[in-house]
């Protein structure tokens, strides 16, 4: 599977809302940093992750502007922004900001390690 590829499928997974879905492209020891904390480890990404699907109903969920700032046979390092729209307390809201992915390629496939999501830059 390409990188384009596996980052496509992460955000279809994203989308669908279930941790079931998203749990496969996460490897054991991966870290992700939102702006409420850093969770460690495929159980706090779990709790994390399952938090934000029920606080966001009726999420779309996007990747764009997509740039691999590395790429080797081991590792690789993407750059994006990252959209979302859904349903809060009701609500229709929306956000977005930045995203860097640091993948690793083990066991002849390739994990999320590290992912980090931000707000946009001022200016």
């Amino acid at each position: 599977m390409t990188l384009e590829l596996l980052l496509k499928e992460y955000e279809t997974a994203l989308g669908s809302q279930q941790w079931k879905n998203v749990e496969p492209f996460f490897h054991n020891d991966a870290c992700v940093t939102f702006a409420n904390g850093t969770f460690k480890g495929k159980a706090e990404l779990r709790d994390i992750f399952e938090q934000n699907f029920l606080s966001i109903q009726d999420e779309h969920y996007s990747i764009t502007n997509l740039h691999w700032a590395y790429q080797a046979e081991t590792s690789a390092v993407a750059l994006y922004e990252f959209h979302w729209e859904g349903v809060i307390d009701g609500e229709r809201a929306s956000g977005g900001g930045r995203g860097t992915s640091v993948l690793v390629n083990e066991d002849n496939r390739w994990w999320i390690v590290s992912e980090h999501l931000g707000p946009f830059a001022d200016g």
